[in-house]
């Protein structure tokens, strides 16, 4: 169910390193480096960070295949038709909802303390869309324009974390994490919410700078 649940995440990274290569008006093939740096990027540097060796994807070779299908995929419907505007946001909160999820349990199962699982979560989901946004030349990436973006991942962390330690485990778990850290991206994008934000002194004119 895990590893499922794995695939369907970079799947959705997939899509959204296709779509931000296509807003950057990039080729085919820097769509598909998209696709592979937004879905391996995160969990790479989390088990580069464990010392977990072969790295996960150097072996699967159906998780390859899955990023190639799926960015072949969105390539090929981004030719015939267009995509709603929040699109790539939707499919970007869906990835980061199942990958942190995925890296917390991973630190988790590797005996992480608490703070070391809450940072793996949040390393494995943010990695990927800043490489991503990197490539696209967004400065800055989405993670340091939008305040509700590695917040959310933290608070799903927490919470993975929290019911570990209640002893609650399993689906039940994984999918209230995975949906809280959804619900508060989504939330964020569609409400405009925002962290409260330190205001400038007002320049009062005469003053000195």
């Amino acid at each position: 169910m895990l590893h499922v649940l794995y695939l369907f995440g970079v799947a959705a990274f997939a899509a959204s390193g296709v779509l931000a290569a296509y807003r950057a008006n990039m080729d085919p093939f820097g769509g598909l480096v998209l696709a592979f740096a937004a879905s391996i990027s995160g969990g790479t540097l989390r088990d580069l960070i464990l010392n977990r060796y072969p790295l996960y994807w150097t072996h699967d070779w159906v998780l390859l295949t899955l990023i190639i299908c799926v960015g072949v995929a969105t390539m090929v419907y981004l030719r015939f038709w267009s995509l709603p505007r929040k699109s790539l946001l939707v499919v970007d909160a869906v990835g980061l909802a199942v990958v942190t999820v995925i890296g917390a349990r991973a630190a988790i199962d590797a005996g992480a303390t608490p703070l070391a699982v809450i940072i793996l979560a949040v390393l494995t989901g943010v990695a990927g869309e800043v490489i991503r946004d990197v490539l696209c030349g967004e400065f800055p990436p989405l993670l340091l324009r939008e305040d509700v973006y590695a917040i959310a991942a933290l608070a799903g962390a927490t919470l993975l974390l929290a019911l570990h330690h209640l002893g609650i485990g399993g689906t039940a778990a994984t999918a209230a994490s995975a949906g809280l850290v959804f619900a508060l991206r989504m939330g964020a994008v569609y409400f405009g919410l925002h962290l409260p934000r330190p205001h400038r002194p007002a320049h009062h004119e005469g003053a000195d700078d």
